[in-house]
Protein backbone atom coordinates (compact mmCIF):
# COMPACT_ATOMS: atom_id res chain seq x y z
CA UNK A 1 0.00 0.00 0.00
CA UNK A 2 1.00 2.95 -0.79
CA UNK A 3 0.09 5.82 2.57
CA UNK A 4 1.05 9.21 2.95
CA UNK A 5 4.37 9.30 5.57
CA UNK A 6 3.22 11.58 7.52
CA UNK A 7 0.43 9.81 8.43
CA UNK A 8 2.11 6.54 8.63
CA UNK A 9 4.62 8.33 11.63
CA UNK A 10 1.82 8.88 13.84
CA UNK A 11 0.03 5.71 13.40
CA UNK A 12 0.81 4.70 16.66
CA UNK A 13 -0.33 8.02 18.68
CA UNK A 14 -3.70 7.59 16.74
CA UNK A 15 -3.72 3.92 17.97
CA UNK A 16 -3.15 5.35 21.44
CA UNK A 17 -5.86 7.98 21.31
CA UNK A 18 -8.35 4.89 19.52
CA UNK A 19 -7.90 2.85 22.20
CA UNK A 20 -8.44 5.06 24.88
CA UNK A 21 -12.05 6.12 23.45
CA UNK A 22 -12.67 2.63 23.18
CA UNK A 23 -12.27 1.97 26.89
CA UNK A 24 -14.48 5.18 27.49
CA UNK A 25 -17.38 4.66 25.00
CA UNK A 26 -20.14 6.56 24.88
CA UNK A 27 -23.57 6.15 23.18
CA UNK A 28 -25.32 8.51 21.35
CA UNK A 29 -25.82 12.28 22.17
CA UNK A 30 -23.92 11.35 24.96
CA UNK A 31 -20.46 11.61 23.59
CA UNK A 32 -19.23 14.25 25.86
CA UNK A 33 -15.85 12.70 26.68
CA UNK A 34 -14.88 11.74 23.53
CA UNK A 35 -15.95 15.24 21.63
CA UNK A 36 -14.34 17.17 24.12
CA UNK A 37 -10.85 14.83 23.42
CA UNK A 38 -11.49 15.15 19.55
CA UNK A 39 -12.12 19.60 20.11
CA UNK A 40 -8.59 19.52 22.21
CA UNK A 41 -6.33 17.40 19.97
CA UNK A 42 -8.01 19.41 16.67
CA UNK A 43 -7.15 22.83 18.47
CA UNK A 44 -3.40 21.45 19.52
CA UNK A 45 -2.63 20.34 16.00
CA UNK A 46 -3.53 23.69 14.49
CA UNK A 47 -6.87 23.35 12.90
CA UNK A 48 -8.54 27.15 12.04
CA UNK A 49 -11.68 26.64 14.05
CA UNK A 50 -13.30 23.98 16.24
CA UNK A 51 -16.90 24.11 16.72
CA UNK A 52 -18.45 21.82 19.31
CA UNK A 53 -21.92 21.36 20.48
CA UNK A 54 -23.32 21.04 16.87
CA UNK A 55 -26.18 18.09 17.26
CA UNK A 56 -25.39 18.56 20.80
CA UNK A 57 -22.32 16.81 21.17
CA UNK A 58 -21.02 16.72 17.55
CA UNK A 59 -17.45 19.10 16.47
CA UNK A 60 -16.88 20.61 13.27
CA UNK A 61 -13.29 21.59 12.31
CA UNK A 62 -12.45 23.72 9.84
CA UNK A 63 -9.15 23.68 7.56
CA UNK A 64 -8.36 26.41 4.93
CA UNK A 65 -5.62 25.57 2.28
CA UNK A 66 -3.21 27.72 0.40
CA UNK A 67 -6.03 29.67 -1.59
CA UNK A 68 -9.99 30.57 -1.60
CA UNK A 69 -11.55 27.89 -3.28
CA UNK A 70 -14.55 25.01 -3.03
CA UNK A 71 -15.06 23.16 0.15
CA UNK A 72 -14.84 19.46 0.60
CA UNK A 73 -16.56 17.75 4.02
CA UNK A 74 -15.30 14.56 5.64
CA UNK A 75 -17.61 12.79 8.45
CA UNK A 76 -16.77 10.32 10.92
CA UNK A 77 -18.91 9.03 13.84
CA UNK A 78 -18.15 8.73 17.04
CA UNK A 79 -20.65 7.17 19.09
CA UNK A 80 -20.55 2.94 20.66
CA UNK A 81 -23.58 0.50 21.16
CA UNK A 82 -25.45 -0.02 24.23
CA UNK A 83 -24.37 -3.33 24.30
CA UNK A 84 -21.78 -5.58 26.35
CA UNK A 85 -17.72 -6.12 25.36
CA UNK A 86 -16.52 -10.01 25.01
CA UNK A 87 -13.17 -9.42 23.53
CA UNK A 88 -10.72 -9.80 26.67
CA UNK A 89 -9.16 -6.90 25.38
CA UNK A 90 -6.62 -5.03 27.74
CA UNK A 91 -8.43 -1.60 26.64
CA UNK A 92 -11.97 -2.95 26.69
CA UNK A 93 -14.47 -0.92 27.35
CA UNK A 94 -14.65 0.26 31.17
CA UNK A 95 -18.42 1.39 30.88
CA UNK A 96 -20.98 -1.49 31.81
CA UNK A 97 -23.08 -2.52 28.93
CA UNK A 98 -21.53 0.58 26.49
CA UNK A 99 -19.11 -1.20 23.72
CA UNK A 100 -17.44 0.29 20.59
CA UNK A 101 -18.92 -2.62 18.73
CA UNK A 102 -18.96 -0.82 15.15
CA UNK A 103 -15.64 0.21 14.98
CA UNK A 104 -16.38 4.39 15.22
CA UNK A 105 -13.58 4.60 17.66
CA UNK A 106 -11.56 3.85 14.79
CA UNK A 107 -13.37 6.43 12.55
CA UNK A 108 -12.43 9.24 14.97
CA UNK A 109 -8.92 8.25 15.01
CA UNK A 110 -8.55 8.29 10.84
CA UNK A 111 -10.36 11.57 10.86
CA UNK A 112 -8.16 13.16 13.83
CA UNK A 113 -5.58 11.54 11.36
CA UNK A 114 -6.27 13.20 8.08
CA UNK A 115 -6.72 16.47 10.35
CA UNK A 116 -3.22 16.46 11.49
CA UNK A 117 -2.10 16.13 8.11
CA UNK A 118 -4.25 18.69 6.59
CA UNK A 119 -3.28 21.20 8.79
CA UNK A 120 0.44 20.48 8.86
CA UNK A 121 0.60 20.28 4.94
CA UNK A 122 -2.12 22.70 3.75
CA UNK A 123 -1.53 21.41 0.13
CA UNK A 124 -4.70 22.15 -1.47
CA UNK A 125 -7.10 25.14 -2.47
CA UNK A 126 -9.99 25.86 -0.26
CA UNK A 127 -11.48 24.30 2.51
CA UNK A 128 -11.52 21.44 4.69
CA UNK A 129 -15.08 21.06 6.83
CA UNK A 130 -14.31 17.81 9.30
CA UNK A 131 -17.67 16.76 10.63
CA UNK A 132 -17.33 14.70 13.53
CA UNK A 133 -20.76 12.90 14.15
CA UNK A 134 -22.95 11.61 17.20
CA UNK A 135 -25.37 9.66 17.70
CA UNK A 136 -24.68 7.53 14.23
CA UNK A 137 -26.50 3.68 15.57
CA UNK A 138 -30.43 4.92 15.00
CA UNK A 139 -30.80 7.93 17.38
CA UNK A 140 -30.30 10.54 14.36
CA UNK A 141 -27.52 12.37 14.93
CA UNK A 142 -26.63 13.51 10.77
CA UNK A 143 -30.19 14.76 11.46
CA UNK A 144 -29.32 16.74 14.03
CA UNK A 145 -26.38 18.02 12.95
CA UNK A 146 -28.48 19.30 10.03
CA UNK A 147 -30.97 20.90 12.08
CA UNK A 148 -28.42 22.42 13.99
CA UNK A 149 -26.67 24.18 10.93
CA UNK A 150 -24.47 22.17 9.68
CA UNK A 151 -24.76 22.72 6.08
CA UNK A 152 -26.05 26.30 6.31
CA UNK A 153 -22.98 27.49 8.49
CA UNK A 154 -20.45 25.23 6.83
CA UNK A 155 -21.50 24.01 2.85
CA UNK A 156 -19.79 21.84 1.52
CA UNK A 157 -19.36 21.13 -2.99
CA UNK A 158 -18.91 17.46 -2.06
CA UNK A 159 -18.65 15.24 1.15
CA UNK A 160 -17.31 11.75 2.18
CA UNK A 161 -17.35 9.13 4.56
CA UNK A 162 -16.34 5.59 5.20
CA UNK A 163 -16.66 2.70 7.58
CA UNK A 164 -14.69 -0.31 8.43
CA UNK A 165 -15.86 -3.59 7.12
CA UNK A 166 -15.18 -6.89 9.00
CA UNK A 167 -13.90 -10.18 7.13
CA UNK A 168 -13.00 -8.63 3.54
CA UNK A 169 -9.13 -8.20 3.24
CA UNK A 170 -7.51 -5.52 4.79
CA UNK A 171 -6.65 -2.92 1.63
CA UNK A 172 -9.58 -3.61 0.15
CA UNK A 173 -12.09 -0.70 -1.04
CA UNK A 174 -15.48 -1.01 -1.91
CA UNK A 175 -18.06 1.37 -3.37
CA UNK A 176 -21.41 1.23 -4.99
CA UNK A 177 -22.52 4.05 -7.19
CA UNK A 178 -26.69 4.88 -6.42
CA UNK A 179 -27.87 3.06 -3.58
CA UNK A 180 -25.79 1.73 -1.63
CA UNK A 181 -27.35 1.22 1.79
CA UNK A 182 -30.86 0.51 2.76
CA UNK A 183 -33.83 2.65 4.21
CA UNK A 184 -34.88 1.26 7.50
CA UNK A 185 -37.85 1.85 9.62
CA UNK A 186 -38.84 0.18 12.63
CA UNK A 187 -42.63 -1.10 13.44
CA UNK A 188 -44.72 -1.73 16.31
CA UNK A 189 -48.08 -3.90 16.24
CA UNK A 190 -49.97 -3.80 19.37
CA UNK A 191 -52.85 -6.63 19.10
CA UNK A 192 -55.35 -5.85 21.60
CA UNK A 193 -58.01 -9.71 22.25
CA UNK A 194 -59.67 -10.04 25.35
CA UNK A 195 -58.23 -11.93 28.02
CA UNK A 196 -59.35 -14.73 29.52
CA UNK A 197 -58.23 -18.19 32.05
CA UNK A 198 -55.79 -20.43 29.56
CA UNK A 199 -58.36 -23.25 30.80
CA UNK A 200 -61.29 -21.53 29.27
CA UNK A 201 -59.94 -20.01 25.92
CA UNK A 202 -63.34 -19.91 24.36
CA UNK A 203 -64.14 -16.76 26.40
CA UNK A 204 -61.18 -14.90 25.10
CA UNK A 205 -59.92 -13.16 22.35
CA UNK A 206 -56.59 -14.55 21.96
CA UNK A 207 -53.95 -11.67 20.38
CA UNK A 208 -51.19 -14.41 20.72
CA UNK A 209 -52.81 -16.21 18.13
CA UNK A 210 -53.11 -13.10 16.09
CA UNK A 211 -49.89 -12.41 16.77
CA UNK A 212 -48.85 -15.95 15.50
CA UNK A 213 -50.83 -15.35 11.73
CA UNK A 214 -49.57 -11.80 11.41
CA UNK A 215 -46.07 -12.65 11.97
CA UNK A 216 -46.49 -15.25 8.92
CA UNK A 217 -48.89 -13.07 6.62
CA UNK A 218 -46.14 -9.99 7.09
CA UNK A 219 -43.44 -12.30 5.12
CA UNK A 220 -45.67 -12.69 2.30
CA UNK A 221 -45.24 -9.10 1.51
CA UNK A 222 -41.96 -9.35 0.17
CA UNK A 223 -42.44 -12.46 -1.71
CA UNK A 224 -45.86 -11.54 -2.91
CA UNK A 225 -46.25 -7.89 -2.64
CA UNK A 226 -42.44 -6.40 -3.74
CA UNK A 227 -41.16 -6.66 -7.28
CA UNK A 228 -38.63 -9.69 -7.04
CA UNK A 229 -35.61 -7.62 -8.65
CA UNK A 230 -36.60 -5.09 -5.80
CA UNK A 231 -34.55 -6.17 -2.40
CA UNK A 232 -36.07 -5.75 1.08
CA UNK A 233 -36.27 -7.20 4.12
CA UNK A 234 -39.29 -7.62 6.77
CA UNK A 235 -37.54 -9.01 10.18
CA UNK A 236 -39.87 -9.79 12.98
CA UNK A 237 -37.49 -9.59 16.02
CA UNK A 238 -39.62 -9.58 19.30
CA UNK A 239 -42.70 -10.73 20.16
CA UNK A 240 -44.21 -10.05 23.81
CA UNK A 241 -47.34 -10.96 25.33
CA UNK A 242 -48.37 -12.83 28.60
CA UNK A 243 -46.90 -12.90 32.15
CA UNK A 244 -48.55 -16.19 33.63
CA UNK A 245 -48.85 -19.84 32.19
CA UNK A 246 -52.70 -20.06 32.68
CA UNK A 247 -53.63 -16.42 31.29
CA UNK A 248 -54.60 -15.74 28.22
CA UNK A 249 -53.43 -11.98 28.06
CA UNK A 250 -55.53 -9.12 26.36
CA UNK A 251 -52.81 -7.67 24.19
CA UNK A 252 -49.22 -8.91 22.35
CA UNK A 253 -47.21 -6.76 20.94
CA UNK A 254 -44.78 -7.35 17.68
CA UNK A 255 -41.52 -5.30 16.83
CA UNK A 256 -38.86 -5.23 13.96
CA UNK A 257 -37.14 -3.44 11.20
CA UNK A 258 -37.84 -2.88 7.63
CA UNK A 259 -35.18 -2.63 4.72
CA UNK A 260 -35.58 -1.65 1.31
CA UNK A 261 -33.51 0.27 -1.67
CA UNK A 262 -36.17 2.81 -2.62
CA UNK A 263 -38.92 4.75 -1.24
CA UNK A 264 -41.20 3.54 -2.61
CA UNK A 265 -40.94 0.02 -1.74
CA UNK A 266 -40.59 1.45 2.10
CA UNK A 267 -44.01 2.73 1.67
CA UNK A 268 -44.98 -0.09 -0.25
CA UNK A 269 -44.44 -2.46 2.47
CA UNK A 270 -45.69 0.06 5.40
CA UNK A 271 -48.90 0.06 3.53
CA UNK A 272 -49.16 -3.14 3.50
CA UNK A 273 -48.41 -4.16 6.88
CA UNK A 274 -51.05 -1.99 8.07
CA UNK A 275 -53.30 -3.48 5.71
CA UNK A 276 -52.78 -6.99 6.81
CA UNK A 277 -52.63 -6.47 10.71
CA UNK A 278 -55.93 -4.63 10.41
CA UNK A 279 -57.65 -7.83 8.43
CA UNK A 280 -56.15 -10.06 10.35
CA UNK A 281 -56.79 -8.94 13.72
CA UNK A 282 -60.33 -7.90 11.96
CA UNK A 283 -60.65 -11.79 10.98
CA UNK A 284 -60.31 -12.75 14.94
CA UNK A 285 -62.23 -10.42 16.12
CA UNK A 286 -59.37 -8.09 17.90
CA UNK A 287 -57.90 -4.90 16.58
CA UNK A 288 -54.66 -3.39 16.02
CA UNK A 289 -52.58 -0.35 16.17
CA UNK A 290 -49.25 -0.01 13.80
CA UNK A 291 -46.70 2.26 14.03
CA UNK A 292 -44.12 2.73 11.52
CA UNK A 293 -41.23 5.03 12.12
CA UNK A 294 -38.43 5.99 9.74
CA UNK A 295 -35.06 5.64 11.11
CA UNK A 296 -32.82 5.90 8.35
CA UNK A 297 -33.27 6.79 4.41
CA UNK A 298 -31.35 5.10 1.25
CA UNK A 299 -28.25 5.79 1.24
CA UNK A 300 -27.37 7.17 -2.34
CA UNK A 301 -23.78 7.60 -3.41
CA UNK A 302 -23.78 9.95 -6.01
CA UNK A 303 -22.10 8.22 -8.82
CA UNK A 304 -19.49 10.57 -10.54
CA UNK A 305 -18.03 11.20 -6.61
CA UNK A 306 -17.90 7.71 -6.30
CA UNK A 307 -15.90 6.96 -9.46
CA UNK A 308 -13.70 9.24 -8.23
CA UNK A 309 -13.56 8.32 -4.63
CA UNK A 310 -12.45 5.33 -5.95
CA UNK A 311 -10.06 6.36 -8.22
CA UNK A 312 -8.68 8.26 -5.07
CA UNK A 313 -8.87 5.16 -2.92
CA UNK A 314 -6.57 2.89 -5.62
CA UNK A 315 -4.00 5.56 -5.02
CA UNK A 316 -3.24 4.35 -1.73
CA UNK A 317 -4.46 0.01 -2.00
CA UNK A 318 -3.64 -0.34 -5.62
CA UNK A 319 -6.32 -0.88 -8.32
CA UNK A 320 -6.89 -4.35 -8.13
CA UNK A 321 -7.83 -3.88 -4.04
CA UNK A 322 -10.69 -1.48 -4.79
CA UNK A 323 -13.74 -2.56 -6.07
CA UNK A 324 -16.00 0.06 -7.59
CA UNK A 325 -19.49 -1.68 -8.42
CA UNK A 326 -19.74 -3.60 -4.73
CA UNK A 327 -23.16 -4.76 -4.32
CA UNK A 328 -25.46 -3.18 -2.22
CA UNK A 329 -25.76 -4.13 1.51
CA UNK A 330 -29.15 -4.01 3.52
CA UNK A 331 -27.31 -2.13 6.51
CA UNK A 332 -28.29 1.68 6.81
CA UNK A 333 -26.01 4.53 7.33
CA UNK A 334 -27.23 8.22 8.35
CA UNK A 335 -24.64 9.34 6.52
CA UNK A 336 -27.56 8.89 3.99
CA UNK A 337 -29.42 12.00 5.38
CA UNK A 338 -25.75 14.45 5.08
CA UNK A 339 -25.66 12.52 1.43
CA UNK A 340 -29.00 14.24 0.01
CA UNK A 341 -27.50 17.51 1.41
CA UNK A 342 -24.34 17.58 -0.85
CA UNK A 343 -23.13 14.73 -3.34
CA UNK A 344 -20.62 12.37 -2.14
CA UNK A 345 -19.79 8.62 -1.53
CA UNK A 346 -19.24 6.34 1.27
CA UNK A 347 -16.61 3.82 1.14
CA UNK A 348 -15.90 0.83 2.92
CA UNK A 349 -12.66 -0.55 4.27
CA UNK A 350 -11.82 -4.03 4.41
CA UNK A 351 -10.15 -4.60 7.99
CA UNK A 352 -9.22 -8.42 7.97
CA UNK A 353 -10.94 -11.40 9.08
CA UNK A 354 -13.00 -11.34 12.47
CA UNK A 355 -16.18 -10.82 14.45
CA UNK A 356 -19.02 -8.89 12.58
CA UNK A 357 -20.01 -5.25 13.39
CA UNK A 358 -22.61 -5.43 16.36
CA UNK A 359 -21.36 -8.85 17.56
CA UNK A 360 -19.77 -8.24 21.27
CA UNK A 361 -16.71 -9.77 20.12
CA UNK A 362 -16.00 -7.50 17.15
CA UNK A 363 -12.08 -5.78 17.27
CA UNK A 364 -11.26 -2.69 15.42
CA UNK A 365 -7.83 -3.67 13.70
CA UNK A 366 -5.96 -0.60 14.17
CA UNK A 367 -3.80 -1.15 10.89
CA UNK A 368 -6.48 0.05 9.50
CA UNK A 369 -6.09 3.32 10.88
CA UNK A 370 -3.39 4.89 9.05
CA UNK A 371 -4.96 3.64 5.57
CA UNK A 372 -8.27 5.10 6.58
CA UNK A 373 -6.76 8.72 7.58
CA UNK A 374 -4.42 8.27 4.17
CA UNK A 375 -7.86 8.37 1.76
CA UNK A 376 -9.55 10.84 3.68
CA UNK A 377 -6.66 13.37 3.40
CA UNK A 378 -6.33 12.48 -0.40
CA UNK A 379 -9.96 12.89 -1.19
CA UNK A 380 -9.85 15.80 0.47
CA UNK A 381 -7.05 17.34 -1.54
CA UNK A 382 -8.00 15.54 -4.95
CA UNK A 383 -11.39 16.86 -4.50
CA UNK A 384 -10.39 20.40 -3.80
CA UNK A 385 -7.90 20.53 -6.55
CA UNK A 386 -10.44 18.97 -8.85
CA UNK A 387 -12.77 21.10 -8.02
CA UNK A 388 -11.10 24.27 -7.90
CA UNK A 389 -9.64 23.73 -11.29
CA UNK A 390 -13.46 23.19 -12.77
CA UNK A 391 -14.22 26.54 -11.19
CA UNK A 392 -11.13 27.81 -13.15
CA UNK A 393 -12.22 26.54 -16.42
CA UNK A 394 -15.46 27.65 -16.04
Amino acid sequence: MHLIPEIVGHHAELTAIRRDIHAHPEIGFEELRTSTLVADRLKSWGVDEVHSGIGKTGVVGIVRGRTSGPTVGLRADMDALPMQEQTGLAFASRIDGVFHGCGHDGHTAMLLGAARYLAATRNFPGTVVLIFQPAEEGLGGARAMIEDGLFSRFPCDEIYGLHNWPNAELGWVGATPGPAMAASSNFDIEITGRGAHGAMPEQSVDPVMVAVSLAQALQTIVSRNVPPLDAAVISITQIHAGTAYNVIPDTAVLRGTIRAFSEATMKLIAQRMRDLALAVATGFGASALVSVREVFRVLVNTPAQTAEACRIASDSVGAANVEANARPVTGSEDFSDMLAMAPGAYLWLGQGQGASLHNPGYCFNDELIPVGATIYARLAEQRLSALDAQARAA
